[in-house]
């Protein structure tokens, strides 16, 4: 499971012309998803709390128009299917902008940790090293009194 995971996270991270071909497919096919969503399951119950309307039904019904004493079927102005894809629009939006997060704070954890990889860590002072110090500047304190008396 780990191994997948990290294998998603190189995925999720990396771009390129395949990567970019895959989102765009999954991401039509998360539109249908998300168009049933609002069609099928948020719609009705608003449809609902305002007394049964689908708004996919609404509509302004233009006058009909007669062209050569013949009369036109009246056309329509379909703005309940236009509310519908704006509330698609809202919601694949949201959506987007949350996996983008999730993106981006995965692209920023990697960065900090081949960031912390690259810095080479200073070099630890071993015991004997400290004491050699330490006696250096013990005979340059020395030297220094016996230059001074």
């Amino acid at each position: 499971m780990g191994k997948f995971i990290n294998e998603f996270k190189e995925f999720a991270v990396k771009g390129n012309a395949v990567d970019m071909a895959v989102g765009v497919i999954i991401g039509g096919a998360f539109g249908k998803i998300v168009t049933s969503i609002v069609n099928d399951i948020i719609m009705p119950p608003i449809g609902w709390i305002i007394g049964g309307v689908n708004f996919s039904e609404l509509k302004a019904t233009l006058p009909a128009v007669k062209v050569a004493g013949e009369e036109l079927a009246p056309a329509t102005i379909n703005y309940g299917s236009f509310i519908q894809t704006i509330l698609d629009f809202l919601i694949i939006a949201l959506c987007v902008f949350f996996l983008v997060r999730i993106i981006n704070k995965l692209a920023r954890k990697r960065k900090k940790e081949e960031q912390k990889a690259a810095k080479p860590e200073p070099p630890k002072v071993s015991a004997e090293e400290k004491l050699l110090v330490e006696i250096r500047d013990l005979l340059k304190e020395r030297n220094e009194q016996a230059k001074k008396s």
